[in-house]
């Protein structure tokens, strides 16, 4: 499915709202003001939907809408709490320094907000920094949580457009629903794999888990070319190969989507291209931008050519393009080159506004510059009241042009109504036994092997060791290899050593057999084992697919998407 058809209607339904003049008040707000017309506006309430295409639809709606629905359309925080109407007193504390409000429904009321992200971390997370509380527990509490959320939009004026719910459901190292649900392979082992079809098929039974649990915008998948070794962005990518990373972008892009979930191309204009860390500076892209399209950007076309609904941009520093301002910021960048070259014409949404690279400015002041360089969507800004305020002072001031603003909630209600014409799946779906075969066909498609034999069991018995934190992952593969009938005993057998994020030279064994690398497969370089293997990822189905292969019953068939210094992508040939 390509969105060209609807890039087109959008433009068109943007300038006819541009046209119409026109708001309506709040009953919350203070007293009506004048709309762009200088009619006084009256209380405001859910509008009727139109009939007709989302784009439609998003016009017919935005004309009804007040300067205060405006501006909170264009909000997507994140808040504290598990439920939407009842936290503890440390997540009414949280949110009352975030937004002057006791809960996450509350939050939604006041500013009239579009979206809200729901967050969380785990130990090997390198996004850790910016998340500050964590909302999903499981899928039945998530459930519970974006049916309040909802509900408290659905009061809005914007309410016939159902409220954005996203979350950054990547899979590998940043996951934020992991109990109950699939658990797909990383994005590198998919690239390893190197097929799209099982990417799709992955992707889309994964997605509808997500759309069940009334999550409808995942912010994945990772478009980032892996051209250095960034810890940041490592197997979070589909690898170094911009061709071979943009088939595997799209793949996931029309698994997801068909699966009633916006994709979201992140980050633009391509986190892999620095090594450094977004979360903590801003990262300087040094390559022209001849090398940036060519090496950076086919990902990302393929993602728009796949119909994604959403692209992120990324707090980086492109200075052959816009040296000093962080992509977030730059007109240049999201204007002229995402939606000007590269035609995208959807959702551009910020990258997290809690990121040192965004917080050089107060919350207002970054969200006005952020909407005015093209983003439609500001996420987790640090203060949502400041930044509320600061829009509308803008608006009515006019360092935010109207039809700016207008430009971005058209854009986001649209994606909202087109959302809403696919129907999620149900709870029951979650972990079935087909969702589980499309991610255990992906993980046994991408084990690769880079030094040793191509296949052939090891020789038992056999004894799994591993770099510090990793007991839960030991004993996920003993498990599997005690089921494909390799003995496992404690100590004395032929070791099996597993390292994973963030580990290096330090935590390989030298009497290993085999050691297996459960991220990016660099640390392999180092290691003195007969046997190298690469898995990219740590998960359920990953283990079970190495298992397999150790026990000699499948063939390692994966290719390494990143080159390993003194290293083969594989074994096994091409075939």
């Amino acid at each position: 499915m390509s969105n060209r058809p609807w890039r087109a209607c959008v433009a068109a339904a943007t300038l006819t709202v541009l046209l119409v003049s026109g708001c309506s008040g709040a009953p919350d707000r203070p007293a009506p003001t004048p709309g762009p017309t200088g009619t006084s506006a009256g209380p405001s309430a859910p509008a009727t939907p139109v009939a007709g295409d989302p784009a439609a639809r998003a016009a017919a709606l935005v004309a009804t809408l007040s300067d205060e629905d405006l501006v909170g359309q264009v909000l997507m925080p994140y808040a504290y709490g598990d439920s939407a109407t009842k936290v503890s007193a440390g997540s009414v504390a949280g949110n009352q320094a975030l937004a002057g409000v006791d809960t996450p429904a509350d939050m939604i009321a006041k500013y009239r907000l579009g979206g809200l992200i729901l967050v969380g971390f785990s130990a090997d997370d390198p996004t850790k920094g910016n998340q500050e509380t964590t909302n999903v527990d499981n899928p039945k509490q998530v459930h519970e949580l974006t049916t309040g959320l909802r509900a408290a939009a659905g009061r809005l004026a914007a309410g016939p457009a159902p409220l954005l719910i996203g979350t950054d459901q990547e899979y590998g190292v940043v996951t934020r629903v992991t109990d109950g649900v699939t658990v797909l392979p990383s994005a590198l082992a998919a690239g390893a794999a190197g097929d799209p079809k099982l990417t799709e098929a992955a992707w889309h039974a994964a997605g509808s888990e997500l759309a069940a649990m009334g999550i409808n915008v995942d912010f994945a998948p990772v478009a980032d070319v892996l051209a250095t070794r960034s810890t940041v962005i490592g197997s979070r990518s589909y690898g170094a190969d911009p061709k071979q990373a943009a088939v595997q972008v799209g793949g996931a892009v029309r698994g997801l989507q068909a699966a009633g979930v916006a994709a979201t191309l992140k980050h633009f204009p391509g986190h892999g291209h620095s090594a450094d860390d977004s979360h903590q500076d801003l990262p300087v892209l040094t390559q022209s931008a001849a090398t940036l399209q060519s090496g950076a950007w086919p990902p990302f076309t393929a993602g728009i050519d796949a119909g994604a609904m959403a692209v992120m941009s990324g707090h980086l520093d492109a200075r052959a393009i816009d040296p000093g301002t962080p992509a977030t910021f730059s007109h240049k960048l999201l204007t002229d080159v995402l939606r000007g070259q590269l035609g995208f014409k959807g959702v551009v949404i910020t990258d997290g506004m809690n990121m040192p690279p965004a917080k050089r400015w107060a919350p207002g002041e970054a969200a006005v510059r952020a909407l005015n360089a093209g983003n439609d969507l500001i996420l987790m800004t640090p203060n949502v009241g400041q930044a509320y305020d600061g829009l509308l002072a803008a608006l009515r001031g006019g360092s935010l042009p109207r039809t700016r603003l207008v430009e971005a909630v058209t854009r986001v209600l649209t994606m909202k109504f087109r959302l809403a014409e696919l129907p999620a799946a149900q709870m029951s779906t979650l972990a079935t036994p087909e969702h589980r075969a499309a991610a255990d066909a992906l993980a046994a498609a991408a084990v690769t092997v880079l030094r040793g034999a191509c296949g052939g069991a090891v020789r038992g018995p056999v004894t799994v060791t591993s770099s510090s934190g990793r007991d839960g992952t030991r004993a996920t593969l003993t498990a599997a290899l005690t089921a494909a009938g390799v003995q496992v005993k404690a100590s004395g057998g032929t070791i099996v050593h597993l390292v994973g994020y963030g580990d290096g030279a330090k935590d390989l064994s030298p009497d290993a057999a085999v050691t297996v690398a459960m991220d990016t497969p660099y640390v392999l370089a180092d290691a003195k084992s007969p046997t190298l293997l690469a898995t990219y990822s740590s998960s359920r189905a990953s283990m079970t697919a190495l298992a397999a292969v150790l026990a000699g019953k499948a063939r390692p068939g994966g290719r390494s998407p990143v080159a390993v210094p003194g290293l083969p992508a594989t074994t096994c040939g091409t075939s």
